[in-house]
């Protein structure tokens, strides 16, 4: 078995966050499909990473920064697809998300960030000639479904964020624009990796995860491109479980 195939000739994808991890994997999948990708990141230029990002457009953005996001919505000439991934779990950084300034960040960065973005792409993405309509897509959590003690802020975003998809489907709906969510589970990449290396987070994970491992970027990647296709042009205002059932697991 392989990776399904799709065909995104012609459509215009901005993944935020896309240099790395989720983002990073998503935005090669919709470059292999055929798509023109835009991503961001926070560094000066593309040329700023060690990662070789020469085959998509790169604008800087800091998604704490709302002139910043208005700035990179305007840039964009026309958009089927946005992929709001764009953000960090602060305490990776060692920050305390249980000080209020650094929770008001956390929500800043994770959820205020995905509906100005949204928002002010919407629309472009009415527009679209993608069949099945234009899409947004956001990137939810385990701590969208319940606490995660460290991360309090995070979890209140990403909670957010299941809601801001249901609301922005109902409003958006009958101008063509979908809007969905996936949650991920806990999937390796740069900001988890410190975590993963440590026997009592892996241990547990695993052994509640009926699947029996972590995730890929690219499990996440596939069941975004797939949110986005014709295949679920009558899927709107849904978080999609993709966490190789952790979830459902007692």
């Amino acid at each position: 078995m392989t990776s399904p195939v799709y065909d995104y000739g012609g459509a215009h994808v901005l993944v935020t966050g896309g240099t790395s991890g989720i983002g990073a994997a998503t935005a090669a999948a919709y470059r292999n499909a055929g798509a023109d990708v835009t991503i961001t990141g926070t560094r000066g230029s593309a040329a700023d990473y060690d990662a070789d990002l020469s085959g998509f457009r790169y604008l800087q953005l800091d998604v704490e920064d709302a002139a910043n996001i208005y700035s990179v919505a305007a840039a964009l000439p026309r958009l089927d697809i946005l992929i709001n991934n764009a953000g960090i779990a602060l305490p990776s950084l060692g920050l305390d998300e249980w000080e209020p300034e650094i929770f008001d960040r956390a929500v800043n960065m994770l959820l205020n960030s995905a509906f100005r973005m949204a928002r002010r792409t919407v629309d472009l993405l009415a527009e679209s000639k993608l069949a099945g309509g234009g899409s947004v897509i956001g990137i939810g959590s385990m701590s969208s479904f319940f606490g995660i003690g460290v991360v309090p802020g995070y979890g209140a975003a990403k909670t957010g964020l299941v809601g801001l998809t249901r609301t922005m489907a109902v409003q958006w709906g009958a101008r063509g624009v979908r809007a969905n969510a996936v949650a991920a589970g806990l999937t390796l990449s740069g900001m988890t990796a410190g975590t993963f290396q440590q026997a009592e987070w892996l241990e547990p994970t695993l052994a509640r995860t009926p699947l029996g491992r972590l995730g890929q970027p690219e499990d996440i990647a596939n069941a975004i491109l797939f949110l986005t296709s014709p295949a679920a042009s009558w899927i709107t205002g849904q978080t999609l479980y993709v966490d190789g059932g952790y979830t459902v697991a007692g």
